[in-house]
């Protein structure tokens, strides 16, 4: 999914420079996991994963590509759904996502939030989704939610389901790249009826452990090779760019308010969004978690300043930093010239000090 400060298209630069520098091991413990997408390059290449998020979409994630390591095989499930299905070799994932393309649409939460026709007694209807997928999204919701409850998928099938759903409505959301807003005309793409997209299951060659909650009440708890830290860059707080998705994984029927029906998010907020407290926890971490290498991924435009990120990790051992250049996300973009539609990714390096 598109997500501020992906790693995506960077991972295989970051992971060379960390080659350079001698930044190996067996453990990797990714701080700041979001999409997943660095524990998924590190879990690709045999490392024990840890990782955490204060998001419980990301927790889905963590769930389905990291702590999952095997395709699951829906056994309770398939003999209460027919599917016919065109593919010779269809996987029972495949099998299930195509099942829940063919089920009756529902006017629930999300259909009557963000959608125009849910929406219509506003001045201005909400248009995240169109109406038909929206009452796709939850049929598809409440139908995943109800096959846990009956016992006919477990635990890590139930949460491949989800992250199944939230990688693909990012193909169908009427949205620039975030959620803080939605186009008032639809976007081509929005107006196509959603089709659920299956995940890539990565094998386990070891057991993986994620976390949901706020990464720095578990700092000290891992000792690992390799701590990466992928923090926010600014003062925008991370859950309101992405608060429709988290409200469809989490699907809790929340409180909403203004014109893009926001989830509150007071337990959620990061304090790497505020360049005091940044600096601050950034040193509790460097100082109180156990690692070999700290790997701290930031950038040029980061409101922490380079001199005092190197200060505060140099008390902790011997620091490098390497910058190359990378393009900007999208939606961070707007109102900028175009000489600036590039930033400067920042890689500091910590070997901590032997004790």
């Amino acid at each position: 999914m598109r997500y501020i400060g992906n790693k995506e298209n960077i991972l295989d630069k970051i992971y060379s420079i960390l080659i350079e520098h001698g930044v190996t091991g067996n453990s990797f413990f990714d701080f700041f996991s979001g999409t997943t997408n660095v524990a998924r390059f590190y879990k690709k290449l045999g490392y024990k994963i840890y990782c955490s998020d204060v998001m419980y979409m990301s927790y889905c994630l963590q769930k389905a590509y990291i702590e999952n390591g095997e395709e699951p095989s829906f056994r309770n499930l398939l003999p209460h759904i027919n599917v016919d299905s065109a593919k010779l070799f269809a996987l029972p994932l495949e099998l299930v996502l195509e099942y829940l393309d063919t089920i009756p649409d529902v006017k629930g939460f999300i259909f009557n939030n963000y959608t125009p026709d849910g929406t219509k007694e506003l001045s201005q209807p909400r248009m995240y989704f169109s109406n038909e997928n929206g009452m796709r999204i939850d049929a598809i919701r409440q139908q995943i939610e109800l096959w846990h409850k009956d016992n006919l998928i477990n635990d890590s099938e139930y949460y491949v389901l989800l992250a199944c759903l939230i990688e693909t409505i990012s193909f169908y959301a009427n949205v620039a790249g975030v959620y803080a807003a939605f186009h008032k005309k639809w976007d081509p793409r929005a107006v196509k009826k959603l089709s659920m997209r299956p995940i890539e299951i990565i094998p386990n060659v070891t057991e993986n452990l994620v976390h949901y909650g706020n990464s720095l009440d578990i700092v000290g708890q891992y000792d690992v090779d390799i701590l990466y830290l992928d923090p926010p860059y600014n003062e925008r707080q991370y859950l309101p760019n992405y608060h429709l998705v988290e409200t469809i994984a989490a699907y809790d029927s929340p409180e909403i308010r203004g014109v893009t029906g926001m989830r509150g998010y007071e337990n959620k907020k990061s304090t790497f969004c505020n360049s005091k407290t940044a600096l601050r926890d950034l040193d509790f971490v460097a100082k109180t978690a156990k690692y070999k290498y700290l790997v701290l991924s930031y950038n040029t435009e980061g409101i922490m300043p380079q001199s005092e990120i190197m200060t505060t990790l140099s008390k902790y051992g011997e620091v490098a930093l390497e910058e190359f250049q990378y393009l900007r996300f999208k939606s961070n973009n707007n109102g900028l010239a175009k000489t600036k539609k590039h930033v400067n990714e920042q890689l500091y390096i910590l070997k901590r000090n032997e004790h």
